[in-house]
């Protein structure tokens, strides 16, 4: 089984772009198909069950055209799809299967729906007595009450309410309220029970109603589909952020300090799972909310509080409470989750036997789960830690969820080992990634030219098997590259779209620009003054900033420049300002230069630096100095190996 082992995280922070919601990607995918006209959807989350749902809509005859990263284009169908015999595969793809069960068994076709051997497993008996109280025909071709079906044409009756039960998934209802309007005639629904995850409906309602159809509800128990209604095109539309994946992130800023921004959801968002935030708050966490984005911070008091809580209306997003529940102060108990069962796994049992390997005690019920971590001895300690087995392997139980939620157990300043990472493919396939922009460990070692920065970096990294980022090669190849395209350097609007694009790769130790290897003329002294002054330049520095970011990944970075620690990284874990007299970096710098074979004149060198130290101090963007929580270490009296042995006692303090 493939592996991925997480080394001892202890800090969070940093930003998110969320990839888009799988709910709302599904629905508006569906919706586009079983419309009139044409529509354009955008941000539209790329994962496996959009992927499920792409394919069934293409294979049932809906004209689906990519137009662009995440966009599509949609040819509706005003309701009946062309193609009326098909086998559909569906994977483990819920938020597909369920709908698009109720659009088939009203379109007048013969169709065959199956999936993974888990879908098989998963409920769909309510939906399908709902169903059959309208006349359709749906069979079951395996366990009664589950996948596989077969779907028939059929003569419809909407004599009276449609009653169906809303305590299993909320996804029955909506695959009803989504396909009635079909009919043309008036709907009626009553729920037999409590519904479960109302947020979700609402993100149904809203959804229809932008595909203008209006839907009456009393309460959460009786919905009447007003006759004479059909879909139609709004035009282009956009997926919001995936505001369950956001919990991860935002628990992550709650546990280790932050600040951490989830951007793509805010206050405007229409999906009920960004009240996790809400949820986080309770604990202790310090919240902040924009528009389109939500930001977490750990609570002043370092300690996020224990809870009892009802989590009926987050269900997915109450999974990473679960683990969240290992860093606060005592018993935490999560109720009303009856729907984890019946989800991509049996939740409540995975999360259980999971949290017992990292050390916690675990109580469970039909519909609740109970968590208590064991702490230090607090007769030993002011504040007693949670003590986290180490080195713990995390099955997943090919569900995403599990993946996603147990990367936050190495906070806990242990390695956990997830076993079958490949599994949050389903919702987040970059997950990781995202996981690592803002959790791995990044040591930041800023500094002026010929401090000796880079040296002492990448042998530093070298010893802890980090990562290693030279920021100032960026620099270089921008100005070899504006050089080459006869840019002027002072040329801002010039020079910040060759940034942007820079066609640059690093291979085993050499730099390639465009597939040439340029690792010897990026250090010739014209490149070298060519890269402050392009860095003085604020668009330049925009446009590398994302992309120096993305070097921070496991199991960790050191990144040397002069606005590491300031600008890219402000939440590195450990800060280092290396300096050095400019007689001695002078003097440095001619060594290099003579051993190289080529000549030099160390006061002209001397002046060189002195003129780059006052530029780069100077600069309106990111102006060369020490960070106020950087620890000064001045290399004028020592050799390499000292330096490294100076920043590594820093590191070594810092980073705990």
């Amino acid at each position: 089984m493939e592996q991925l082992n997480l080394p001892p995280l202890f800090h969070a922070s940093g930003v998110v772009r969320l990839p888009g919601s799988k709910s709302i990607s599904n629905r508006m995918l569906l919706l586009a198909a079983l419309a009139e006209g044409t529509t354009e959807i955008r941000d539209l989350l790329d994962s496996d069950d959009t992927r499920v749902m792409l394919d069934a809509l293409q294979k049932v005859g809906v004209g689906v055209t990519a137009i662009g990263t995440n966009a599509y284009r949609v040819d509706g169908c005003a309701g009946r799809f062309p193609v009326k015999d098909a086998d559909l595969f569906m994977g483990n793809a819920g938020t597909a299967i369920r709908p698009l069960t109720a659009a088939l068994a009203l379109s007048g076709g013969s169709y065959r729906l199956s999936g993974v051997p888990r879908m098989h497993e998963r409920p769909i008996g309510d939906l399908v007595d709902g169903l059959l109280q309208i006349g359709t025909d749906v069979r079951y071709t395996g366990n009664p009450g589950f996948p596989p079906l077969a779907i028939g044409p059929a003569t419809i009756s909407l004599q009276g309410p449609i009653r169906a039960r809303g305590d299993v998934s909320s996804q029955f209802l909506t695959a009803l309220l989504m396909a009635l309007p079909l009919t043309g005639e008036q709907a009626v629904i009553e729920m037999t029970t409590e519904l479960i995850s109302k947020p979700y409906i609402e993100i149904t309602l809203n959804l229809m109603a932008r595909f203008g159809v209006r839907v009456e509800r009393e309460g959460w128990q009786r919905f009447t589909i007003p006759a004479g209604q059909r879909y139609c095109s709004p035009g282009l539309l956009h997926v919001e952020g995936d505001a369950s994946s956001a919990s991860y992130f935002l628990a992550a800023g709650a546990i280790a300090g932050g600040p951490v921004r989830v951007e793509g959801i805010g206050r405007q968002s229409i999906q009920g799972d960004v009240r996790f935030a809400d949820e986080l708050e309770k604990l202790g966490a310090r919240i902040t909310w924009g528009d389109n984005f939500i930001e977490a911070r750990a609570p002043e008091s370092d300690k996020l509080r224990a809870f009892d809580l009802d989590f009926n209306h987050i269900p997915d997003a109450a999974m990473t409470l679960a683990v969240a529940a290992l860093f606060t102060d005592g018993r935490c108990v999560l109720r009303n989750i009856a729907s984890w069962r019946v989800k991509e796994t049996d939740r409540i049992s995975a999360m259980a036997t999971e949290l017992r390997k990292l050390g916690a005690t675990v109580e469970e019920g039909g519909d609740w789960l109970a968590v208590s971590m064991s702490r230090g001895d607090p007769a030993n300690a002011v504040s007693p830690a949670p003590t986290f087995v180490p080195n713990a392997a995390i099955d997943t139980y090919d569900d995403h969820r599990m993946a996603m939620c147990f990367s936050l157990a190495a906070l806990g300043g242990v390695p956990v080992t997830i076993n079958d990472p490949k599994c949050v493919a389903k919702t987040f396939p970059d997950y990781f990634d995202a996981f690592a922009e803002v959790t791995a460990p990044v040591i930041a070692i800023d500094g002026p030219s010929a401090s000796g920065k880079g040296t002492v970096a990448e042998r530093v990294a070298a010893k802890l098997g980090y990562h290693y980022l030279d920021s100032g090669s960026l620099y270089r190849l921008t100005a070899l590259a504006a050089i080459r395209a006869g840019v002027a350097l002072d040329d801002e609007a010039g020079v910040a779209p060759l940034a942007a694009t820079l066609p640059a790769t690093f291979e085993g130790g050499r730099i390639l620009l465009s597939g040439d290897d340029v690792t010897e003329a990026i250090r010739t002294e014209e490149i070298s003054a060519g890269s402050s002054k392009v860095a003085a330049l604020p668009a330049v520095r925009a446009a590398l900033l994302d992309r120096q970011r993305a070097y921070r990944r496991f199991p960790g970075l050191v990144a040397d420049g002069r606005d590491m620690g300031s600008v890219v990284f402000p939440g590195a874990t450990a800060k280092v300002f290396l300096t050095a007299s400019a007689e001695a970096r002078a003097e440095r710098r001619y060594k290099q230069l003579i051993a190289k074979g080529m000549s030099a004149n160390i006061h002209a060198l001397l002046q060189d630096l002195q003129e780059r130290d006052a530029r780069d101090a100077q600069r309106s963007v990111a102006p060369l100095k020490q960070s106020d929580d950087a620890e000064l270490v001045d290399t004028t009296p020592l050799g390499i190996e000292e330096a490294v042995a100076a920043v590594m006692t820093i590191v070594e303090r810092q980073q705990m």
